[in-house]
């Protein structure tokens, strides 16, 4: 497999999800980037603008295991990661595995159950293993998280934790469909679900394959030195009360190199970076004042930022 290849992949996932997806291909290409850089995807919109279709489309274009958590109020952490239970007939405790232990984990409506629960994903996002009463579990790889929540401002929210939100790869919003967009979504589904017909076009082991390669693209120095000053930028700005931690700087020097990959480039351009930067790293910043305009005003921050920070102009691919 070369870079060729993974444009391949990740075009003929995009071609898939498009027959469930009407529009919305920037959004898709976010996700497959997501995917490929093994990075976990959080969608957040209002009710009913396709989430939870976008995630189970992904999710069907992949050849492996596919698990779905309604969170509510009342789901409890056993719910989500298994729990050892004791078998009468054998007379000893047996491990149930709860749906965590999937290839593709979609948490419907994630911020609907307590932060108890919520914290349930933590240690399996960042390390692929679950831990239960004293013992560890890896979860086999690839292991996706794509998470779906509504506004914190809707009824009956918890908002997750800053610990949370940093473990997601990207932070996406669909936004509402065009007229015609509506109006191909309404023919398309007069009928039949798309989503009833959706057939895996990739196995695990391109996926994995894929998952290897992208980290061969090169990144220079200079640019290396670029993304580490936008994150500086971030956490020095007057308006932030928290800036873009670590794994967030790691985060988008990653999807930088899927996003170069997928355009056929075993390099890294300033333009990669800049493409990534807000849906990699608007979720990471807290403002110290809160507001109903929070996510524009750190757009607007990261615009300002970008504008501001001198970009390369010689970059050594050697």
């Amino acid at each position: 497999m070369d870079f060729a290849s993974i444009g391949h992949i990740a075009s003929t996932i995009k071609q898939n999800v498009g027959q469930v997806i009407i529009g919305k291909e920037d959004i898709v290409e976010l996700m497959v980037i997501a995917l490929i850089a093994s990075g976990h995807i959080l969608l957040e919109d209002v009710p009913g603008t396709g989430k939870t279709q976008l995630a189970k489309a992904l999710a069907r274009s992949l050849d492996g295991t596919m698990k779905r958590i309604q969170f509510t109020p009342d789901l409890l952490p056993s719910d989500v990661s298994g729990i050892n239970f004791f078998n009468q007939k054998l007379g000893e405790f047996e491990f149930r595995p709860g749906p965590l232990f999937a290839h593709i984990v979609l948490a419907d409506e994630i911020n609907r159950a307590t932060p108890r629960t919520q914290s349930s994903l933590l240690e399996s996002m960042e390390e692929r293993q679950v831990s239960i009463d004293g013992e560890t579990r890896m979860l086999e790889a690839p292991f996706l998280v794509i998470a779906t929540q509504n506004p914190v401002e809707n009824q009956g929210t918890f908002p997750l934790p800053e610990a949370q939100l940093d473990r997601f790869l990207m932070k996406i919003s669909m936004g509402y469909p065009s007229a015609a967009e509506q109006l191909e979504i309404l023919k398309r589904y007069r009928l039949q679900d798309p989503l009833d017909l959706l057939q895996p076009v990739v196995n695990r082991a391109e996926l994995l394959e894929a998952q290897r390669l992208f980290t061969q693209v090169r990144v220079s120095d200079e640019l290396l030195s670029y993304i580490v000053q936008l994150a500086e930028a971030t956490r020095t700005h007057p308006d932030a009360a928290l800036g873009v931690s670590p794994r967030g700087v790691r985060a988008l020097m990653k999807s930088a190199q899927v996003y170069a990959a997928l355009r056929g480039r075993d390099y890294v351009l300033p333009d990669d970076i800049k493409a990534l930067v807000k849906p990699v790293w608007a979720h990471r910043i807290m403002l110290r004042t809160r507001s109903r305009q929070q996510d524009q005003q750190i757009h607007t921050m990261l615009a300002n930022i970008l504008a501001a920070t001198p970009v390369p102009t010689e970059v050594k691919m050697g």
